[in-house]
């Protein structure tokens, strides 16, 4: 590995183990995988994270059917001190920063997680919640993992050549690289634009307008998150208001989406940002330690045992609802499961805008279907899918289950026990989508929208099924209508008779959805591709 670069990885959030409360979602979980993957191929890479006392919302569903967020204390007792301290300017004041290091048993290589709560800092909790408080918090925030980030790798003289920007919530280590080159070795800030130019990469992921941070130049500068740069410079980066992803796309060399349809979509997307990197398309993948069934791999070949195998994981899938939501799920139904970040675009309720003939179809106990979220604490409309979805729990209370609290434990259950994965956001919404590969793997095959990843995989009614087409309707009204008559349609002439009259066919479309999975949406195929082609 002694001719690979030295990579500085940044990232608000790692979902390791599902009671380590680092992550939220998607971008977490990825991050995590990823740096799995360093340890078992051993990469040369430090992670830069944060220590996020409360960690995100811990959200639970009360008797009367109401969300209840919470933040508790999260345990940290996975980490070890590494004795190093370092301050940084935020707001005129000093702020003092404590570096962790994740330790080895977790499976990870080198990961720091920067903490501000500690008794000499006159405002200790900065590193309070992931992606809680307001703008001037979360620019707070950024200015740790970002500035911080690179002063703790200054503090432990770490060599490195690539710095990795995995969001834009990172762009402030590149400002700081900028302050070094002018103020410590007397560049210009163009001279100085170049130089960082050649060393930052970074992956940019939701198409969603929402999810590309901007904010206000007025309390960026007062905050000091333009590192002395003027307020020009920083327009010139990022723009007015300062967007954080096209601050990234002008300082990095060259950036990458994470699927190949999002390489499309992120071209469209940014085409009007000028001088910006190219990027590139590098599917995302899963770390197989983390998310496969051994058993299910070991015996994919053996159609017997491959079911057997699949029964077992059912069942312990109905045994855990059972624990947690009091009901009893029927083991020989068709199982369908269905977890997501509760976002508008996912469209989580679309199984039950498709017309009456799957409403009918559930009343009579033709399947059944478990769903899991969590919605971000301040958004009112991610909280009223969860309600609508627990509306119809309550409507069918023999057939639909949700799961509160959707984690890492929820998800690995779901993603090995149900019998078809369903997804169905607004193409081409989906960046990725990374548990549908979990599910595949685990010879539940997909039912999917073709968005994300699944246009690279999907071989209808061979390794799982397509609903519809790639057409995008220009109305998101008639785009919706068209997807639910197709969802429909898939369901109830596709998928449930073939569940139900040919067993046999069913097992092979397991099969091959394993086969055709396993290797080329592994996190060590997408590390490969990450050290030849963007690093």
């Amino acid at each position: 590995m002694s001719d690979l670069p030295n990579v500085a990885y940044f990232c608000m959030e790692y979902a390791l183990r599902h009671d380590i409360k680092t992550y939220s979602g998607g971008l977490g979980v990825l991050a995590g995988d990823y740096v799995k993957g360093v340890k078992d191929n051993d990469y040369p890479l430090i992670a830069i994270g944060i220590k996020w006392k409360y960690g995100y919302v811990t959200q639970t569903v009360d008797k009367n059917g109401l969300l209840m967020d919470s933040f508790p204390v999260a345990d940290y007792s996975m980490l070890e001190d590494t004795g190093i301290k370092f301050p940084i300017t935020i707001e005129n004041r000093q702020v003092m920063i404590k570096a962790w290091k994740v330790k080895p048993e977790i499976g990870v290589k080198e990961l720091i997680l920067l903490d501000t709560d500690l008794p000499e800092n006159e405002e200790p909790l900065i590193t309070d919640r992931l992606y809680g408080g307001d703008h001037v918090q979360r620019v707070k925030q950024e200015m740790v993992l970002g500035i911080g980030g690179i002063k703790y790798l200054r503090a432990v003289n770490a060599d490195i050549q690539t710095y990795h920007f995995n969001e834009g919530h990172a762009i402030l280590a590149g400002i700081e690289l900028l302050r070094e080159q002018m103020e410590d070795h007397g560049l210009n800030f163009s001279q100085a634009r170049e130089a960082v130019k050649k060393q930052i990469v970074f992956t940019t992921h939701t198409p969603v307008k929402a999810g590309n941070e901007e904010h206000d130049l007025s309390y960026l500068i007062r905050l000091g998150a333009n590192q002395h740069l003027s307020e020009a410079e920083m327009v010139e980066i990022g723009g007015r208001p300062f967007n954080m992803t096209v601050a990234a796309l002008h300082l990095s060399r060259l950036s990458n989406a994470v699927a190949q349809l999002h390489g499309e979509t992120a071209n469209v997307m940014w085409k009007d940002v000028g001088d910006r990197s190219e990027i590139i398309a590098i599917t995302n993948g899963i770390h197989h330690g983390t998310w496969v069934d051994d058993a299910i791999y070991q015996n994919r070949q053996n159609p017997k045992l491959l079911w057997e195998r699949h029964c077992q994981l059912k069942n312990e899938l109905i045994e855990f609802i059972k624990e947690r939501n009091e009901v009893t799920l029927n083991a020989n139904k068709l199982l369908i499961g269905f977890a997501r970040r509760a976002a508008p675009y996912k469209r989580s309720n679309l199984i039950y805008s498709s017309g009456e003939k799957l409403r009918q179809l559930l009343q009579e106990g033709t399947y059944q279907v478990v769903f899991a979220g969590k919605a971000h604490p301040a958004d009112d409309y991610g909280k009223a899918i969860i309600r609508d979805l627990i509306a119809l729990s309550k409507e069918f209370p023999d057939s639909v289950v949700f799961m509160e609290n959707y984690d890492m434990q929820v998800g690995a259950m779901l993603t090995r026990g149900c019998d078809i994965w369903l997804n169905n956001p607004r193409r081409p919404m989906e960046a990725c989508g990374t548990s549908g590969m979990k599910a595949a793997m685990n010879g539940v095959p997909n039912v999917s929208i073709l968005d994300g990843w699944w246009p690279e995989a999907c071989n209808h009614g061979v390794n799982g099924w397509a609903i519809g087409d790639d057409k995008v309707p220009t109305s998101k009204d008639d785009q919706d209508v068209r997807d639910a008559e197709f969802l429909s349609a898939v369901l109830s002439e596709e998928v449930i008779p073939t569940y139900y009259e040919d067993r046999d066919r069913w097992i092979s479309i397991m099969q091959a959805s394993i086969n055709d999975c396993y290797e080329a949406f592994s996190v060590d195929t997408m590390l490969s591709s990450y050290y030849s082609r963007l690093y």
